[in-house]
Order: structure tokens, then C-alpha cells, then sequence
């Protein structure tokens, strides 16, 4: 931010001055992964320290919060930008190089020869990056095996609360067994994925099959799907494995976002099963509100109250007709406009700029603590206890 935009934001009344660094924040952290980690990581745990059972339940929330965090906002631009895009495009010369950073369903509308040579090379950098799903769906058993060493327990009902009886040294056997055996699946499954990279990175681009299968990779709604736009659009958004392009960088997809909750989410019934069914219960009660709200639903609830403010005439200055709305560094330029066309001052514009941004972005990050957090927290808990109540009533 620059020094103007300091000055102009510290003409603004105590009460809002606050809301309006905080947006500016959410603006600017965008791009810088350890401000959103502790940003995100802070706001999901709040609720689950809120509503923790016992250490053992708070311990694991926080592990796996951070870790799904780190993975999110570290793992992806230090393995696909700096080793996976090293690694696998050294053969790679020129402009070749930086179009690795195009992302596929665009290098394959554009066509080229070029292709031939690039596209694999993504696709290889993809299939590296499957470190982040299996690494997901591992957590949850790695959870498991943290929790039985360093609580001793493997009973979900003496981790929730629900008892307080000693544990079954079988079960805790068979838990730790499980957990060791899926590390192992998902290490194994990454190993072929990392094979099948060095051959589509060394071979693909003389070979036709190795083609198809880093097409179908990089951008399986425009491979399989030309004639149908909403079905490609929709396999491409949500089902492709490839990076997207920040300024001539990889980073996080939906698909690969997509991919990490549905492959996470293996894990995380798996691992929870192991533990007996009051778990297995609990996880199917939140698992498809907060996959769903990942994958599509915090697009949908900004989208959706933009939609409402736009239709009741709110926030006319900032939303536009494509319900776009400016950066939180364009409102002072934009209040100068305003100050020009309506003969007022800049301050008073940018004040009504501010509290129009204030109330576009911040309510619907108020619904994914309120609603995403607390109440899904607290819903499923409580559900976990009725539900282990009324089958033991009597």
C-alpha cells in the first residue's frame, strides 16, 4: 500500500478504520502465504478450541488444521514452482519455459506445435503435485497413530468424552496397523505418479498415447468434452489436475483443490471408521458441508450476496454489472472521481467507499466463522453425543 493510501485511510472514524485495514489485509494476503495460513488456520481452530472435548480432540484439531493449511498455502508453490517446474522442464528451452506457466485448457485452445513438447511437461509437474491429496489423505492416519502414542487411545468414544473406560489393546493394534498400511497405499500411489511424470517429462512428446494421457490430465473437459461447453468448463474448473497461473507462477487450482478433498476425504472416513462408528458418524455429518462449502460454496456465498445487494440496489458505486468489484487500493482513485463528478470531498467519498467494501467482503467472511465454523463444530458435536445418548438409553 502506498504511503497516500496510508494517509487516506487514517482519515477514516475509529469505528471503521479497524474493518477497513482488516479487508485491505485479506486484499493484500492473497499472494503472501504465510499471513493467509495463520489467517485461516487461526479462524478454523477458534471454533474447535471453543468446542474441544478433551486434549486428545483438541490436540488432533490442531494438528490437522495446520497441516491442511501448510499444505495448501506452502506445499503447492515450493513443489510445483521450485521443484517439480525445475526438475521436469530442463529440457525445455526459451519461451517453452515459461509457457509452462499457461495453464493446459489455454495451450490447448491456442493449439500449436509447441504443445507437443509443453503440455507433458505440465502434466509431469501435475502428477508431482499429487504429494498434496495423498499427502492429505495421510494426516488423517497419521492423526490416528499420533493420537494412540501420545494419549494412548484409540477409542473415539474416550477421545470425544462420550466415556471414560480403558482401551482394547486389539483395537489399538488394529488402528495402528490400518493407519501404517495407508501411509504405505498413498506412498506407493505417489511413487507411480512421480514414474509416471519422468516418462511423460522424457517421452511424451514423441509419443501419441503419452500425448492423450497429459492432455487428459492438464485439461480433461477440453479433451473429452469439445462440443458441450458447460461440461467442459465444469471437468476443466473442477476435475483437472494442472496448476493455475499467478503472474507467471504455479500455484493451487480448484481442480488440484477439488482433487485434495476428495482424495483427503478418503482418508478421513477410512481413518475414522478405524476408530469405531460414533466417529464414522460424525465425519458423515460434517464432511459434506465443509467439502462442499471448500470446493464450491465460498464462491457461491460471495457471488450470491453480491447478487442480493446488486438486486436491492446496495453498494451501487462499488458493483459492478458483471458484479466485479474494485480492489480496496482502487477506492481512493475511485473516490477522487466521485468527489470530481458530485462536487464533495475525497473523504467523504472514500468513508461510503470503504463501508460498502467493509460490508461486501466482511459478511461473507462472518458466515464462514459463524456458519462454516461454529456452528458446524458445534452441530456435530452435539449429534455425536445425542446419537451415542439415545443408543445407550436404557
Amino acid at each position: 500500500m502506498s504511503s497516500n493510501n496510508n494517509k487516506i485511510i487514517n482519515t477514516l472514524p475509529k469505528t471503521l478504520k479497524p474493518a477497513a485495514k482488516f479487508v485491505r489485509h485479506q486484499e493484500q494476503a492473497s499472494g503472501l502465504s504465510t499471513s493467509r495460513f495463520i489467517q485461516d488456520a487461526t479462524t478454523c481452530l477458534i471454533p474447535k478450541f471453543v468446542f474441544s472435548r478433551s486434549l486428545a480432540d483438541l490436540t488432533e484439531n490442531t494438528f490437522l488444521e495446520t497441516s491442511e493449511e501448510a499444505l495448501i498455502y506452502f506445499v503447492p508453490t515450493i513443489l510445483g514452482e521450485r521443484v517439480a517446474r525445475k526438475v521436469f522442464s530442463k529440457g525445455l528451452t526459451g519461451d517453452l519455459k515459461k509457457e509452462v506457466a499457461t495453464t493446459g485448457v489455454e495451450l490447448l485452445e491456442k493449439g500449436g506445435a509447441q504443445n507437443k513438447k509443453v503440455i507433458p511437461v505440465k502434466a509431469a509437474i501435475a502428477l508431482a503435485a499429487m504429494a498434496i491429496p495423498l499427502t492429505e489423505f495421510s494426516l488423517n492416519y497419521i492423526k490416528n497413530l499420533m493420537t494412540l502414542k501420545v494419549f494412548n487411545k484409540s477409542d473415539f468414544r474416550n477421545i470425544a468424552s462420550l466415556e471414560n473406560t480403558a482401551e482394547d489393546k486389539k483395537h489399538q493394534e488394529k488402528v495402528e496397523k490400518s493407519a501404517k498400511k495407508h501411509i504405505g497405499i498413498a506412498a506407493g500411489i505417489y511413487a507411480g505418479c512421480l514414474g509416471l511424470a519422468g516418462l511423460l517429462a522424457t517421452k511424451g512428446k514423441n509419443s501419441k498415447v503419452l500425448q492423450n494421457i497429459s492432455e487428459f490430465i492438464v485439461a480433461p473437459g477440453s479433451k473429452f468434452f469439445k462440443n458441450s461447453p458447460k461440461t467442459k468448463n465444469f471437468f476443466n474448473k473442477y476435475l483437472c489436475m494442472d496448476f493455475n497461473n499467478q503472474n507467471g507462477r504455479l500455484c493451487l487450482s480448484k481442480g488440484q483443490l477439488t482433487t485434495c478433498v476428495l482424495v483427503g476425504g478418503a482418508g478421513y472416513f477410512g481413518a475414522s471408521a478405524d476408530r469405531g462408528k460414533e466417529n464414522l458418524k460424525e465425519t458423515a455429518t460434517r464432511f459434506p458441508l465443509v467439502a462442499l462449502y471448500v470446493i464450491t460454496g465460498s464462491e457461491l456465498v460471495e457471488k450470491g450476496f453480491r447478487k442480493l445487494l446488486n438486486k436491492f440496489g446496495k453498494c451501487k458505486d462499488l458493483i459492478g454489472k458483471d458484479l466485479s468489484v474494485p480492489k480496496f487500493d482502487e477506492l481512493e482513485g475511485l473516490a477522487k472521481k466521485l468527489a470530481k463528478e458530485r462536487k464533495t470531498t475525497v473523504e467523504n467519498e472514500y468513508k461510503s467507499l470503504v463501508k460498502q467494501k467493509v460490508m461486501i467482503s466482511g459478511l461473507p467472511y462472518v458466515f464462514s466463522i459463524g456458519v462454516m465454523g461454529f456452528f458446524v463444530a458445534g452441530m456435530t458435536n452435539y449429534f455425536t453425543k445425542k446419537r451415542y445418548e439415545n443408543a445407550h438409553r436404557g
